[in-house]
């Protein structure tokens, strides 16, 4: 009962905190807006004023409000629909300097806004500050903090994965004892017996999908608040521009942004592999299927991916490894 009740409380979470998502700035027709060099989409719900892209944002919010207008004066939309689209559009000059930003700027939006993607966008600027201007070397940093925060579960979580490896030859000698027999009273004494098992080894099945939990929003979190800064997306970090993606990169003759997404599959590669858990040969070559495939999807995703957001990205993905390397020694 306890455990349904902790389950319960977490999917409530879960939904609470999928509001209030990024928004793409999109012209009259609904067409995406990118920036002519960066190929970066621009955002509608930035949290502070753009500097470099701010005569770009104004050209195209002026050319929004003449296509509404138009399309009014042409009698396409309602005098009352038109009123709600110019009140919808975005002010520049109401946003705030980045530098200045503050977690309760613009008031309550949303939980999740206002909870996690507000403070997070809060604390990398001044630690941005603080590093000299330093966008990108923020990143790293509160990347690493984060990490360093929840060290404690990701120790807990990976010793109990050790624990469930140690644990698989007797749940696999339970899982072919039980292999053919689907009746409730079977059921019962499987389910009794694994639970025996988890006992023995000191498992607990859901420790293991609460780091991701805690995980999850945070990753989130932090994706947003990269995107919706425009302070870092138009900086540069080791010669790089944060705002560009490998892809317009390449297509603008600088090659070296192609190692971007070799450095994201290399990183992601060896991630992914050192979480792999001990399991039957067929469940095994399955996993290792939905891995692969993963990781190729992630790779080709990453040449759409901002500088900004693949720093995060390694940064995240080699603490993990290390801090698994370490974990593994000392067990």
């Amino acid at each position: 009962m306890k455990k349904n009740k902790k389950i319960l409380v977490i999917m409530l979470m879960s939904v609470l905190l999928i509001t209030g998502c990024t928004k793409q700035l999109k012209d009259a027709e609904g067409k995406v807006i990118q920036d002519k060099e960066t190929k970066q989409v621009l955002i509608e719900n930035i949290l502070c004023r753009p500097d470099s892209l701010k005569e770009t944002y104004e050209k195209e919010l002026e050319k929004k409000q003449n296509d509404y207008k138009k399309m009014f004066e042409e009698g396409e939309i309602s005098k009352k629909e038109y009123d709600k689209k110019i009140k919808n559009i975005l002010d520049i000059d109401k946003l705030p300097v980045c530098t200045e930003i503050s977690v309760v700027e613009g008031g309550y939006e949303t939980f999740w806004t206002s909870v996690f993607v507000k403070p997070l966008a809060w604390v990398i600027v001044n630690v941005g500050k603080l590093l000299w201007n330093s966008y990108g070397l923020a990143i790293i940093v509160v990347t690493l903090l984060i990490k360093l925060v929840l060290l404690p579960f990701t120790i807990k979580s990976l010793k109990q994965s050790q624990m469930i490896q140690k644990a698989q030859p007797k749940l696999q000698k339970i899982e072919k004892k039980y292999a053919n027999k689907t009746d409730q009273q079977s059921m019962m004494m499987k389910s009794n017996e694994m639970m025996a098992v988890y006992k023995e080894y000191k498992i607990n099945p859901i420790s293991g999908c609460l780091l991701g939990f805690i995980q999850i929003p945070l990753f989130f979190a932090f994706y947003e608040a990269l995107y919706r800064l425009p302070i870092l997306f138009e900086n540069k970090f080791l010669g790089l521009h944060m705002g560009m993606t490998p892809l317009a990169g390449a297509q603008a003759g600088t090659w070296y942004y192609l190692i971007l997404p070799i450095l994201v599959g290399v990183v992601t590669y060896f991630s992914f592999k050192m979480n792999k858990k001990t399991m039957p040969n067929d469940q095994m070559k399955q996993m290792n299927m939905m891995f692969n495939i993963m990781i190729i999807m992630i790779f080709i995703t990453s040449f759409s991916m901002s500088t900004a957001i693949i720093i995060y990205w390694v940064t995240n993905s080699l603490f993990t490894i290390i801090q698994n390397l370490l974990v593994k020694r000392s067990k």
